[in-house]
Formats: structure tokens, sequence, C-alpha cells
């Protein structure tokens, strides 16, 4: 996977400033979604099979169209017309749209496209997005590609649909990293693996011999920190693993943590919790001289560290004030204040990347939650509950929460990785070959 995210990549940055014909005008363009309009309503598009010039470039046309509509439908801010509905075939569209009969079907965008073959083997793709109310195109791109990277294509094109229409980044062309689980509850098997956000291009990342917890990306979204636990009797170690090499280190050998650390911001340091004298404090660790520094000495269990987007400010979860609550603090640490009161316990923080949000886990009696707050402990907002639910971890452009659920069953319960809205309206679950937990999103791709 590493290699050819390498090559498709380059060739992507040499063609993305190439607008194709009819550039659009911004004073008539109307294709246009307000996302934080709390009485928003999906914007009705069609997206109709790229055009192929025969062969395997058809085939990826259709596949390429499938896997952008997927996205759209998906986020919960687009609505994809029924492809039986489409007025124009994708050749006839290479000549344009014929905007009055696209609006016989209700649709206000339209996306086409067409993939052609190259002599040196590679494809070259291209898309346009229309403004079919204001009759004019709206963005319009073209790439080249090895034929494997249809995918990731398809993913980019997305992300360029949700910017221009948006005005924000997308989410589309990311990863997850997560731990796949099998086998019975005692002897449970669990390893890394990797794939795209939407449960596409799945691989292992280890091979299950020895236990993993809690995986976190690095900013760049090509290094892991992990949890392993070795040895007889098995102690807890962090690693990092680069996903490019397949090379993994020794971060660490930490007795006493539960979860792996969590990279700063500028992916110098990571911030993790650990039990020393019996008690569970914070610390940072600065990954290019290998030095810690203590960042609360309270008598409570201060664990789950997260860095805010700006590296100013760290929350955590701790039960210093008698049961476990979020707490906010400045990144030098000291000066910590609590930010949620509700009833029952809160844990797991995650700083959204916008930085105007923290994701947690509550449970209270029998049931568990995933929400989110802002960091100054206003506007808590409930967006899942169920059985069992923990591991938040954010999409890139802080508009999507993915977490894993349990579902009890008669071997025992089940995890499996769920994604929600920042609104809680919109849903769904991830396809994964095994069961899964622990998930932890990438940034968007390089």
């Amino acid at each position: 996977m590493s290699a050819y995210l390498r090559r498709s990549v380059m060739v992507v940055a040499a063609f993305a400033s190439l607008v194709l014909g009819l550039a659009a005008d911004p004073a008539r363009a109307q294709l246009r979604i307000v996302v934080t309009d709390p009485n928003l309503t999906p914007l009705p598009i069609a997206v109709s099979p790229f055009h192929g010039d025969g062969g395997q470039a058809a085939q990826i046309g259709q596949d390429i169209a499938q896997v952008v509509a997927d996205n759209l439908n998906r986020s919960g801010l687009f609505r994809v017309a029924d492809r039986q509905s489409y007025i124009q075939d994708p050749a006839a569209l290479l000549t344009g749209p014929r905007f009055a009969d696209w609006r016989l079907i209700n649709v206000e965008g339209l996306v086409s496209g067409s993939v052609q073959a190259q002599g040196d083997g590679r494809l070259r793709v291209e898309f346009r997005l229309w403004d079919v109310v204001a009759e004019n195109q709206a963005a319009g791109l073209a790439y080249a590609t090895e034929p494997e990277n249809w995918r990731r294509i398809a993913h980019i094109i997305s992300d360029a649909i949700w910017e221009r229409v948006t005005g924000e980044p997308g989410y589309f062309d990311t990863r997850v990293v997560y731990v796949a689980e099998s086998g019975p509850g005692i002897a449970r098997v669990k390893r890394l693996a990797i794939m795209d956000q939407d449960g596409a291009n799945h691989r292992y990342l280890t091979d299950g011999e020895t236990l993993v917890l809690t995986p976190r990306f690095s900013p760049n979204a090509q290094e892991i920190t992990y949890m392993a636990f070795v040895g007889s009797p098995p102690r807890p170690r962090v690693y990092l693993y680069n996903i490019d090499s397949g090379r993994q280190e020794l971060l660490g050998d930490f007795p006493g943590m539960t979860f792996a650390p969590r990279f700063s911001p500028d992916g110098n340091s990571v911030v993790m919790s650990q039990a020393r004298a019996g008690n569970s404090d914070i610390f940072v660790l600065d990954l290019r001289n290998r030095t810690a520094r203590q960042l609360t000495s309270d008598a409570g269990i201060d664990t789950s560290p997260s860095f805010s987007p700006d590296g100013a400010r760290i929350v955590f979860e701790s039960d210093r004030g008698g049961s476990q609550q979020l707490y906010v603090m400045g990144a030098g640490g000291g000066g910590a204040q609590r930010i949620t009161f509700g009833n029952g316990r809160y844990g797991s923080p995650v700083w959204s990347p916008r930085g105007d949000l923290i994701a947690f886990t509550r449970q209270d009696g029998g049931q568990f939650s995933i929400g989110v707050i802002r960091p100054d402990g206003s506007g808590e907002r409930i967006l899942a509950s169920g059985y069992h639910m923990e591991g938040p971890t954010w999409a890139p452009n802080g508009r999507m929460i993915m977490y894993f659920a349990e579902t009890p069953t008669a071997q025992g319960a089940r995890p499996a990785l769920r994604v929600v809205s920042i609104d809680g309206v919109t849903a769904w679950s991830v396809p994964t070959p095994l069961d899964g937990s622990d998930p932890a999103w990438s940034s968007l791709l390089q």
C-alpha cells in the first residue's frame, strides 16, 4: 500500500492545478452547503459513471463513480440520485450537460468524468463538478495514476467535491488503523490492521503473536504508536511503527501503562499516563532525546491525555475530585480545570482537529455513550448510546467521529467500528474482516 501512495501523490500534485474548460464563475455559483446550518438538508446530486475508452478504463470509470457516490451518500451532506433516473449517458456528458434536463430529476449538482489509457501504462482521470442551477462548472481537475490506484483517486475527487461545496477540507482520502480481534474470549487474538476510511485496501500490520492495544497516528499519517504486552509475565511496551517501511522501534518499557501515548501536533513528542509508586500521572516524552517530564502529581488517577491541535493544552481524565471526570490543563502541566459535571463517569477524551470540541466516552449506570463537549465545559451533547462504546477518534476535518461498539452475543461481546457525525444525525458501520476495536483516524494523506 505505502509504495502506491507515494507514486500516486506525486502524480496528483503535478496535475492538481489543471482546471478543465468552462471555468466556474464565482458570481454565479450556487452550489453551496453551510455545514453549521442547524436546518441543513442534504444536497441532491447526481454522480454519473465516468466515461472510459474501453476495456479496463471503462470498468475503472464505473468503479470510481461508485466510490465517489458512496462517500458522498455516507457523509449525510449529499443525497445521490438513483442512476436509473439519469438523463444523459457518460459519453454525451463529455461535451457538457443539458442542464434543463438534469433539473427535471431535481438535482442541484452533477459529477461527470472520464478515464483514458495513456501510452506509459498509466490512466488519465478527469472529473468535473457542475452546478445545475447556475448552469456552469464549479470544479474540474485531472489526474494521472497507475490503474491499481483508482480507488485513491476516487477518494481525492470526493474530497475536492466536499471542499468546493462546503468550503472545508474533506476526510475521504484517509486511513484508519485499528485492532482486529478474533478467537474466543479467554484467548483473544489482537493484531494491528490498517485500511481506507471506508474499509477498503485492508491489511494486517502485526501477526497476532503479541497482544496489541490503542494504536495512535502521528500527525504525518506515516507513523503509529501502539502498546503491546511482551514477555512472561507480559509487560506493556510502546512501539513506533513506520507504515511506509514496515520498520518498528521500541519507544519504551513502561510498567503500569494502560494506553499508548498520543502524539503532539508537531510530532516531536508524545503524552502518556504511567503509574509510578502506586499513582498514575501524566508525562510528556520528547521523541528526539527520549527524555520524559512529569506534568501532573495529584493523588488521583490521571490518564488518557490528548493534546489540543495547537499544542497549548491537554485534556485528560482523572478521579481527583472523587469521580472520573475530564480536566483541561496547559501543555506544561498545572492549573487543571474540571470541565465535566454530569452523571456517570467520563473517559477517553480526544481533542477535535478543529479545536472546538472534545469527544469522550461516558458511562452512566449500565449504558455507555459517545459525546462531545466544548473545551470550556459548555455544550455537552450525546451522539450515540448503547451496550458498550469506547475509543472515539476524529476525522481530520472534525466533522465525524469513529469509535467501537460491542454487541452482546452467546459467544461473548463482539466489537465493531462505527462512525457518527458531530450532529448525531448521520451514522454508519465500517466493514472489517474480523471484529474491530480501538480505531485511530489518520490525517489527510499527502
